[in-house]
């Protein structure tokens, strides 16, 4: 078979009525001639930053407005390059199809925005993102929404937890930032039989190390703006859904929302995307070799990484990611804050900055960044120590992150 594609069928010529002989300089410059590709296909996704497109006929673009699917008319309701990236991400972690936003915050809003109504009730994972711990309280305390937090490895507390108003599980793949592996199939199993849609954040795995919907998922969802896109470029989030129902219903409620994602961030993550297998492996190798060293190191106390034999969730890790255990890491500093303050502002080669999934490597503090809203009972409660240090692990040369982590570790 020719590697050469058949060209495509020309595009149908334009109306007649909608050449622009004779128009004045002043409509001319409004109207540009807008080239279409015949006869051959660009290898790269291209970039649609216009936001509007024009029907022939009312009936067409009422049609527009039907579903997630639909031709392109505004960019809320779907933008071609925005649609390739829902679409390959979908393909990914073996959806139906996505829904793009704005960012991570956003994809998980949303959800639960659609899901939910006042009254109603959620069943989460104690160790949640902090910013997802935020949107729950807010739901709490404006709409009613009620919330238990279990273990996430107990499908019995899931099952206790369960009333007949309970609308929503929500879990971690890998919690943030004490890496525990989320038993998926065994709570997942008892949410789907009482008709509880779960929602599982994928973005410490990404679909390269465990695709949640193969457990059962409903709906996964991702911080672009970490490995997918992992260049410290983009800010954007995507949810994917397992069912094309539940995709329509939650992209209905998505409209009103306006947590669209821009044309340019789509284009950027599928951009990162290419090089997402290559950045992975490196992030998981260079992770395990630093857990190891930290391990062995005497001002560390605990190290939190599943690729190694002494963590809780290991061999859970090893059924659950068995490409690989992901590139972010956690350690504990005998000295406390302190030492945690004197470490993350000693280090040169990494940053400290926030976010993970990066080709740089990047170190916080979670307590007073990513979890600062949790009172230390709750950081106690999820396993984060005044000492807790995250590292999300680059793609720099292992010797050299080793080098600077080490450096800074003398200085505690």
């Amino acid at each position: 078979m020719s590697d050469f594609h058949s060209p495509e069928p020309p595009h149908p010529a334009p109306r007649a009525d909608r050449t622009h002989d004779g128009l004045r300089p002043e409509s001319r410059v409004v109207h540009p001639p807008v080239a279409e590709v015949t006869g051959s296909r660009p290898l790269g996704v291209p970039l649609h930053q216009g936001h509007l497109f024009a029907f022939d006929t009312g009936d067409a673009l009422t049609q527009a407005h039907g579903g997630p699917d639909g031709a392109f008319f505004y960019n809320r309701f779907g933008n071609p390059t925005v649609r390739s990236w829902e679409q390959a991400v979908a393909g990914l972690e073996g959806g139906t199809g996505a829904l793009a936003t704005a960012s991570g915050m956003g994809a998980i809003s949303t959800a639960l925005l659609a899901l939910l109504r006042a009254g109603d009730h959620v069943i989460a994972q104690r160790s949640l993102y902090g910013g997802t711990v935020g949107a729950l309280t807010d739901l709490t305390e404006r709409w009613g929404v009620e919330v238990t937090y279990v273990s996430g490895d107990d499908p019995a507390g899931v099952a206790a937890a369960l009333r007949p108003g309970t609308r929503v599980l929500l879990l971690e793949t890998v919690s943030n930032p004490t890496t525990r592996v989320t038993d998926l199939p065994g709570l997942i199993a008892v949410a789907k039989r009482a008709g509880v849609v779960s929602v599982v954040d994928n973005t410490f795995a990404t679909p390269l190390l465990c695709r949640p919907i193969e457990h059962g998922a409903d709906i996964v969802i991702h911080s672009a703006t970490k490995y997918l896109g992992g260049h410290s470029d983009v800010l954007g989030g995507i949810a994917v859904f397992a069912d094309p129902e539940l995709h329509r219903r939650v992209w209905r409620r998505s409209l009103e929302l306006g947590a669209s994602a821009d044309p340019f961030a789509a284009w950027l993550a599928l951009r990162g995307m290419q090089t997402l297998a290559l950045r992975v492996r490196r992030h998981c190798e260079t992770a395990l070799d630093l857990a190891d060293r930290l391990a062995a190191h005497p001002a560390v106390t605990a190290v939190h990484y599943p690729g190694l034999p002494a963590h809780p969730d290991h061999d859970r890790a090893r059924r659950l990611l068995p490409d690989g255990h992901g590139g972010v890491l956690a350690f504990d500093l005998a000295g406390g804050r302190e030492a945690a303050g004197t470490f993350t502002e000693s280090v040169r080669l990494a940053s400290l900055a926030p976010s993970l999934g990066d080709v740089h490597t990047l170190v916080l503090h979670p307590a007073s960044t990513s979890h600062r809203q949790l009172s230390d009972e709750e950081l106690a409660a999820v396993g984060i120590g005044p000492g807790t240090v995250r590292v999300s692990v680059g793609i720099e040369h292992p010797e050299d992150i080793w080098a600077d982590i080490e450096r800074a570790l003398a200085k505690v």
